[in-house]
């Protein structure tokens, strides 16, 4: 899979931006703030439908624009693909595909599947949980596109259940909790149940097939450090089957997850009502990052989080490049971040791939093995060189 060209209209700082591509390195040179991260930034979109700088599209759109456009065309398996998407801040945002206009903007996922590493991503490590669930679930949507639809049940489900949380609960100042509130929490218990099943189970496969993909990631920008591994804490605690998202273990049943969960909301009944928010749940679940016997986050040095970030990133790609072929890989600006060691690695993996885009503020930071096609980036404009 690669980019053959890649235009934006009102996106970010581009008032207009055309830039055409070919597999292989590209790299994108120019001083900061000229807008090579709106780039790459544009491409994960159309890949994710999400940013990985900001939660919302306003920022998106050009100052005084009422929207941005991304197009992109995707080639895979020498089948092309033009996919086009229209940001408008404040109302839905329309795709299309060839030209044509699509039911809804996540009919476009799959199209293009890309792996991006930047600066940023060293909040996967240090962060709060928010962000390794985030992560999760960006690539469960790039591995089977599907999970974005029970994404967006579950957390409308969430809301929903929440809503009725606050109005039904019994707490300071009130005098008594709302019967219909609490007769329709059932209701809303077995819809929680069934999206957040198929949640948890396709997060626990995922951390089941990538775990071994992120050791051996580390291993090799880290190889004096202690073992890298990820693990999968549920918030249905010792009720969840012993096994599910480990790599020797069986494959998760959403069926016996939802029996599960309703019986855990259930119990938790009580105490959601007097806090009025849910406490079961995928949204209540963390992906733990250890190094040794410990976790990475608060005793990781700079540098081991620096790799295990890295490990991450780069796990991601060989999981996703094993089952469907090579996403494209994205590196925003990173090589300035990595020591010797660990540019190398990063860089053998790049110079490998169908084909990686790489922005950098001076040539120097681009190691060898990566000099294709260059771009230089300024004053509005990308001019090739």
């Amino acid at each position: 899979m690669y980019l053959r060209h890649l235009q934006v209209t009102d996106f970010r700082s581009w008032e207009h931006a055309d830039l055409p591509l070919t597999p292989g390195p590209t790299v994108l040179v120019g001083p900061n703030g000229r807008g090579k991260t709106n780039l790459l930034e544009a491409i994960g979109y159309l890949a994710t439908l999400s940013s990985h700088r900001v939660a919302t599209d306003a920022p998106l759109v050009r100052h005084g624009c009422e929207r941005a456009l991304v197009r992109a065309a995707v080639v895979n398996d020498d089948r092309e693909l033009t996919i086009e998407l229209e940001i408008t801040p404040g109302k839905a945002n329309r795709a299309r595909v060839n030209r044509g206009a699509v039911g809804k903007p996540r009919d476009i996922l799959g199209i293009l599947r890309t792996v991006l590493f930047s600066p940023e991503d060293l909040t996967l490590v240090r962060g709060d949980p928010g962000e390794r669930r985030r992560f999760l679930d960006e690539l469960l949507v790039l591995r089977a596109p599907r999970y974005a639809g029970v994404r967006s049940d579950y957390e409308r489900v969430l809301r929903q259940r929440n809503a009725l949380l606050k109005t039904g609960g019994k707490r300071k100042g009130q005098t008594a909790q709302d019967p219909y509130a609490l007769s329709t929490l059932e209701v809303w218990d077995s819809h929680l149940a069934a999206a957040g099943s198929q949640l948890l189970a396709a997060r626990l496969d995922l951390v089941a097939d990538l775990a071994p993909h992120v050791a051996a990631a580390y291993a090799g920008v880290a190889p004096d450090s202690w073992p890298a591994k990820v693990a999968y804490r549920s918030s249905l605690g010792e009720a969840l089957p012993a096994g599910y998202g480990t790599p020797e273990g069986e494959r998760a049943d959403a069926d016996k997850l939802a029996a599960i969960l309703v019986d855990a909301l259930a119990a938790a009944r009580q105490a959601e009502l007097e806090r009025g928010v849910s406490l079961v749940g995928p949204h209540r679940d963390e992906l733990e990052l250890i190094l040794g016997e410990t976790p990475a986050k608060g005793y990781a040095s700079h540098g081991e989080s620096w790799s295990f970030a890295l490990a991450l990133r780069l796990g991601s790609y060989e999981l996703l490049r094993s089952e469907a072929g090579e996403p494209v890989l994205l590196l925003d600006d990173v090589f300035a971040e990595l020591d010797k060691r660990r540019r190398s690695r990063l860089a053998e993996v790049a110079s490998a791939a169908e084909q990686v885009l790489v922005t950098a503020a001076v040539d120097e930071d681009v190691p060898e093995e990566l000099s294709g096609t260059r771009f230089a980036v300024s004053n509005g404009e990308v001019r090739h060189v």
